[in-house]
């Protein structure tokens, strides 16, 4: 059941005045302006048209964020705010309090009404409305600037909806004292007549982003150019699917290409440039890239066909400097040199924050050729390489270099390309095996490069010392003091010597190997210790059993060095005749110091003797 807060007072008063509707639109010059957000709201929900249009002509803030009351366009209510304004802008003096210089019809500014709902009154003070209002006084009286009505629009190849039809209309036979401006465009599909006709209508030095996805005949992209290079404060610009028709010859397509990329020395504030599946741009990366003036924050380039020129540009691309997103999706990149990307990455190590080299069928030497710099990329957040096809060991590698990033908080690896079976399939217990110890390498390197570091110790000098030859370290492994194996193991570990790994493990097993392997592991280990019975020794400190099968137990247990285990907790549904017959293996667990029983119950129709007899087997 859920408790409704009481209405404010604001509300309450709304709601008051809403009931008498006339009386509501003649106390309109004298509302605080405090009442005026509320009352809106509640004269929109209950459809009170009348006092919405009047509310319109004497409202007294620069913006009216309409669209944010509307989960989709409602002709209606904007046919009343229209028209309200209608009436505003045939008076030659217009109403003392009215500011509105902005009707903003996107969904957003959501802030707008919750500050006025009471919760957040005293941060717009009547002393800050005063003071704005006087700010702006002077310049109103002085001059009657034209009204921005503002949308996020989307062109499509379907006639315009009857919003958009009548909002056009209204703009269009009102040129004079209005603009429309759209912070977001995007246009699907061919463009038609109706896409130039509102391009033309449109106050395009407001567009912020735009995103076109079709298809261009050789003409419609010549006519559409210049407008693009009339986006002057355009921030992103997103090309996808953009093809010309077949029968475009080279001669054509050059022409095409450079009258959009003529329009991108107008754009001084791109920051965002994306392309995807951009046919047009194979062997011209060069062209299209060297227009820009600025430097980008974000580059991506997805499922596009690149040169030899275009990915050696790469390097010597000029406004990379302040790089922050560098995204490469289904490019095939088998075949390049890794050398242009290095030096990128070497350019922007400074600024990195999300590096995406999705599906780009890197090798192995490719990305090892990547990991130095990479390891320098000290502000990388987002790491995604998946999709491509790399080994076990070059992703231990990646790992082993990527520890230092501490702001690294999102990674996408590929499966190892040893999870693969001999038809391209992913072996589900292989894959399982391997990334879990991928996991275990990386949780373990995180929590290493966590801990405060200490100057280095005597041990840690000698384990340095040793690793320079490796040939050396395998020999003294039988004589090394004890007390110098972790140092020397984690030296090994993190620099990838895997013969002298593979040498310590054979002698610290017995050693070390001494606390419950993590869940993921158990079934690959079980396996491993059965398949060198009479080598391996498997130890266990702490054992617990919550509601395992008999058999189950038989296994671990007969698996363990029992002597070796020190606490025992058992949780389960035993029977008393059931637990009396793992009572041989408690006497050999010499070393236990802690046995914890839970849920033992015994049958009720076993008597008083059976329980006694079965009480001194277990307490034997």
């Amino acid at each position: 059941m859920s408790i409704q807060s009481p209405p404010t007072l604001l509300e309450l008063a709304g709601r008051s005045l809403l009931s008498h509707k006339s009386r509501a639109v003649l106390d309109l010059e004298d509302l605080p302006i405090e009442l005026f957000p509320q009352l809106f709201v509640e004269a929109f929900s209950r459809g009170h048209t009348e006092v919405l249009k009047k509310m319109v002509q004497a409202w007294p803030f620069t913006c009216l964020p309409l669209g944010a009351l509307m989960r989709k366009p409602q002709l209606e209510m904007i046919r009343v705010a229209l028209d309200g304004l209608d009436m505003l802008l045939a008076q030659e003096d217009r109403p003392r309090r009215w500011k509105l210089q902005v009707l903003d019809l996107r969904n957003v500014h959501y802030n707008f009404w919750r500050m006025w709902s009471g919760a957040m009154v005293d941060a717009c003070s009547s002393e800050a409305i005063k003071k704005n209002r006087k700010l702006k006084h002077g310049l109103a009286m002085a001059a009657k600037p034209p009204l921005t009505v503002v949308i996020d629009l989307c062109l499509t190849e379907r006639p315009l909806d009857e919003f958009q039809a009548h909002l056009f209309l209204w703009v269009t036979q009102r040129r004079d004292m209005v603009h429309l401006c759209c912070k977001r465009l995007k246009i699907f599909g061919k463009p038609t007549r109706h896409t130039r006709k509102v391009l033309r209508l449109l106050q395009l030095d407001c567009v912020q982003k735009v995103e076109v996805h079709c298809t261009w005949a050789t003409s419609t992209l010549a006519a559409c150019a210049p407008f693009l290079g009339q986006m002057r404060n355009l921030r992103k610009l997103l090309v996808s699917q953009v093809r010309v028709p077949a029968h475009t010859s080279p001669e054509e397509q050059e022409w095409l290409l450079a009258q959009l990329t003529s329009q991108f020395l107008r754009l001084d504030c791109l920051q965002k440039f994306c392309v995807d599946a951009v046919l047009l741009l194979k062997g011209h990366l060069e062209q299209v890239l060297g227009h820009l003036k600025t430097p980008l924050k974000t580059l991506s380039i997805t499922n596009c066909r690149l040169s030899d020129s275009d990915w050696n540009y790469l390097s010597r691309f000029p406004n990379t400097r302040k790089l922050r997103r560098v995204e490469l999706r289904r490019i095939k990149l088998t075949n390049f040199s890794p050398e242009p990307l290095k030096i990128l990455l070497e350019t922007v190590v400074a600024t990195l924050k999300s590096l995406e080299l999705e599906s780009c069928r890197i090798t192995d030497s490719q990305l090892q050729a990547l990991l130095p710099v990479l390891s320098r990329c000290s502000q990388l957040r987002v790491l995604n390489f998946h999709g491509n096809h790399i080994s076990m060991s070059a992703l231990r590698d990646l790992l082993l270099h990527t520890a230092t990033l501490s702001q690294l908080s999102r990674e996408l690896y590929p499966a190892p390309l040893e999870s693969y079976d001999a038809h391209g399939d992913i072996h589900p217990g292989r894959c399982s095996q391997l990334c879990a110890e991928l996991t275990a390498i990386d949780h373990f390197m995180k929590t290493s490069e966590d801990e405060q570091r200490a100057p280095p110790m005597l041990q840690e000098l000698a384990g340095h010392s040793l690793l320079k030859d490796k040939s050396r370290a395998i020999l003294v492994l039988e004589d090394l003091p004890i007390q110098l194996f972790p140092p020397l193991f984690m030296e090994a570990f993190n620099w990838g010597h895997t013969e002298v790994l593979k040498k310590m493990v054979q002698v610290l097993v017995n050693l070390c190997f001494q606390q419950r392997p993590p869940n993921a592991f158990l079934s690959f280990l079980f396996r491993w210790v059965d398949e060198r019975k009479g080598l391996i020794q498997l130890c266990c400190k702490k054992l617990q059993m919550c509601s395992l099968p008999i058999h189950s137990i038989e296994r671990i247990l007969e698996r363990l060095d029992l002597d070796f285990i020190q606490q025992l907790d058992m949780q389960c549904f035993w029977r008393l005749s059931t637990l009396a017959t793992f009572a041989t293996y408690w006497g050999q667990m010499s070393n236990l110091r802690k046995l914890f029983f839970s849920h033992v119950y015994v049958s009720a129709y076993a008597s008083q003797e059976e329980r006694d007899q079965l009480m001194d087997d277990i307490t034997s």
